[in-house]
């Protein structure tokens, strides 16, 4: 999934850098701010909610929109806004989609957020 998102941002015109782990992740986002992070919730090493929790916690990372990518229910969407995400989209086919409501949602939380990183 973390590949087919890359190829589908980068397509459309988006720097993407991609990590594998929790911890990966917020050494990532800490050394190079992103405009946008995308964040999966089920990662190794840190959970999605840690990385979301540490990265809402440190004030270089705070203000980054984090646009949470999942296969778990949405009955965990209340809880990860109230944590700061900024978004909360469960994984389909039609997330990978030219049109994708995840492109759109891109669009509109960055000031044209050319810069993303995935954590998938």
């Amino acid at each position: 999934m973390r590949a087919a998102i890359e190829r589908l941002l980068t397509k459309a015109g988006h720097q993407v850098a991609t990590v594998a782990d929790g911890q990966q992740a917020i050494q990532t986002a800490t050394g190079n701010i992103p405009e946008l992070i995308l964040l999966d919730m089920m990662l190794p090493k840190l959970s999605g909610l840690e990385v979301l929790e540490a990265l809402k916690k440190d004030p270089l990372t705070k203000y980054i929109p984090v646009i949470i990518l999942t296969s778990l229910s949405q009955k965990n969407e209340a809880k990860l806004l109230q944590a700061g995400a900024a978004a909360y989209l469960t994984k389909s086919d039609k997330l990978l989609e030219s049109d994708s409501t995840l492109l759109r949602l891109i669009d509109a939380l960055g000031p044209k957020a050319k810069s993303a990183s995935s954590s998938s």
